[in-house]
């Protein structure tokens, strides 16, 4: 899988960030000068905005990198992270921060959800797509509803591209009971999960309501894992009061440990299979 944009980006930020510790520089003396604002710093090292040439050259001389090769590679990197993804082109109608998960999300190998109220958008349908944002971008108008529903499409590409990504789905019961969009839609989208779960790069769980107290209560999370063990697994919640990333080693084992105990809980694939399907005959 060739690396993007994102990636590099988290890669340079990573390798600016270890080199600015090694020399014990305050993220704030570099930020002074540079002549930006520490925010603006800390969006460069974590990767979620890509950084000016002007600005690395800076960074090198104040952290002593005067190896030719060294330079010149962490340079391509910068490079790189200028190029735009193809989801540039939805710019437009992207919820703010929703860019970077996608451009995470294209070059991921794997991602483990759990999904609380609404099934995982690269399982969903147009029409049961389309549903959701309606009620949910309720300042958007049809047309830019439509090209947020192409979006959500065409980010389902990765489940079928050569490596495909690897997906461990869970999805609480409340997920597939509640109808979305009427019962056309909400049995087409059952039908979309059970063939889902018979992909090979697809593990999918039901979390039963009779499980009672769990691991997800606090809400719906998604962990991102990548081809490179240079790349950290970034962890991802998001609700009405914004997008989260979470990539310090102890929150993103933390989401990974109450993964892990939720798929313990869930339904076996099988028997979860078996309760969607149950789910969809009883819309009648």
């Amino acid at each position: 899988m060739t690396m993007g944009p994102t990636v590099r980006r988290r890669r340079l930020g990573s390798e600016l960030r270890r080199l600015r510790e090694t020399h014990s520089i305050k993220l704030e003396e570099v930020a002074d000068h540079l002549g930006v604002a520490a925010s603006t710093l800390s969006r460069i090292e974590t990767g979620k905005a890509p950084t000016k040439s002007v600005y690395l050259t800076a960074m090198l001389e104040m952290y002593g990198v005067t190896d030719h090769a060294q330079r010149q590679v962490l340079i391509d990197m910068a490079r790189e992270g200028h190029r735009k993804g193809w989801w540039s082109v939805y710019d437009d109608v992207l919820p703010t921060g929703f860019g970077i998960y996608v451009g995470l999300e294209a070059e991921a190998a794997g991602l483990r959800s759990f999904e609380a109220e609404a099934v995982q958008g690269l399982f969903q349908t147009p029409e049961y797509a389309r549903a959701i944002l309606r009620e949910v971008q309720t300042r958007d108008t049809d047309a830019q509803v439509d090209r947020l529903v192409d979006l959500r499409m065409k980010r389902q590409e990765v489940l079928d591209r050569d490596p495909p990504l690897d997906v461990w789905l869970i999805l609480d019961e409340a997920v597939i009971r509640r109808t979305i969009g009427g019962t056309t839609v909400m049995r087409d989208q059952l039908n979309r999960l059970a063939e889902a779960s018979r992909q090979p790069n697809v593990t999918l769980q039901v979390l039963p309501f009779d499980s009672g107290s769990h691991a997800g209560l606090r809400g719906s999370f998604s962990i991102l894992e990548f081809p490179e063990r240079a790349d950290a697994d970034v962890a991802y919640v998001e609700s009405v009061a914004g997008i989260i990333y979470l990539e310090k080693d102890r929150e993103v084992r933390m989401c990974a440990d109450a993964f892990d105990r939720l798929r313990a809980t869930a339904l076996s694939p099988g028997d979860s299979a078996d309760r969607i399907c149950e789910a969809a005959d009883g819309l009648g």
